[in-house]
Order: C-alpha cells, then sequence, then structure tokens
C-alpha cells in the first residue's frame, strides 16, 4: 500500500497522492475513478467542490503555507 501525501501548492490547491478515500459528512464515499493523485479546492471557489476545477488561479486566491511543526495536542479533561 502506498503512503498518502498531501502537498499544499502556494496560492493553488492541496494534492493529494496515494492510498486514499473521500467521504462526504454522511460518510457516502465519493467515486474517483481508479484515481491516485487529485487536487482538493481550497480557495473554496470551485464548482465541483471538494475537487480543485482552477478557479483559484482565474480569481486571484491567495495563501502560501510554509511547512511548521503544530504545538502538542492538549489533553482532554
Amino acid at each position: 500500500m502506498a503512503a498518502t501525501t498531501v502537498k499544499v501548492f502556494n496560492n493553488g490547491p492541496l494534492r493529494i497522492e496515494g492510498d486514499f478515500t473521500i467521504v462526504d459528512h454522511n460518510g457516502k464515499e465519493f467515486g474517483l475513478a481508479g484515481r491516485t493523485a487529485l487536487g482538493l479546492c481550497r480557495c473554496g471557489l470551485s464548482a465541483n467542490k471538494p475537487f480543485c476545477d482552477g478557479t483559484h488561479a482565474r480569481q486571484g486566491f491567495s495563501s502560501d503555507c510554509e511547512a511548521r511543526d503544530l504545538p502538542p495536542v492538549k489533553a482532554r479533561s
């Protein structure tokens, strides 16, 4: 099984590659037609959400993301 990787593109989508499924809020799977890589919308403007359709480029979406460490998870009481 291939590891799943998510790459954040500056000013663009999230690209997911590997072995994955995508489900809606009810747990129903999207039919991915055998794809092992695709772009997920990050700008909120895609007409094909949750998938990227390139609208971010036409609308001037801007968001730069550099890798960083998250703080430790807080324990729940």
